[in-house]
């Protein structure tokens, strides 16, 4: 009897610890009511001339109820630049841009991506950019003047 008595009392205080315990949890805290919606998060330049036009602006919305806030945009190298309105209040429903400039002095294939962090309800959103830029332009050693001979000039006879 004893060890019922015991059994049921260590049960007892085991279950109001644990209801205690979660009436003590904090509340969740509320999400933003701002939202980041981009017309596109990926685009593709297709082939690019070797120091070509490398820059594309991805136009966005806060299609929230809050105003939005870009605190940072990275992007993923060097070669990759982000440029965006800087810790300024965008309303619910304007439209603004990020503009990315990827260094086309970089023959090849790429592949790149900007992280943007926001206090969206999504507060980190990925664009990229892809292509491929041509090889850069060779320049003749010397010139043919158009003609099949090496485009010396030939001696002068005495």
């Amino acid at each position: 009897m004893k060890k019922l008595a015991l059994t049921l009392g260590t049960l007892i205080l085991t279950l109001s610890a644990s209801v205690a315990q979660e009436k003590t949890t904090t509340p969740p805290v509320p999400t933003s009511l701002a939202e980041i919606t981009f017309d596109t998060e990926t685009h593709d330049f297709g082939n690019v001339e070797y120091a070509g036009n490398g820059t594309y602006e991805f136009k966005f919305k806060n299609t929230g109820k809050e105003p939005l806030i870009i605190s940072d945009a990275k992007g993923s190298c060097g070669c990759t630049v982000p440029t965006y309105p800087k810790n300024i209040p965008i309303k619910p429903g304007e439209t603004q841009v990020i503009k990315v400039t990827y260094d086309t002095k970089r023959a090849g294939n790429f592949n790149k991506s900007v992280t943007v962090s926001s206090n969206a309800k999504t507060p980190t959103k990925t664009l990229v950019i892809k292509g491929k830029v041509d090889p850069a332009p060779t320049e003749e050693a010397f010139p043919t003047n158009g003609r099949k001979d090496d485009g010396a000039t030939p001696l002068e006879k005495h």
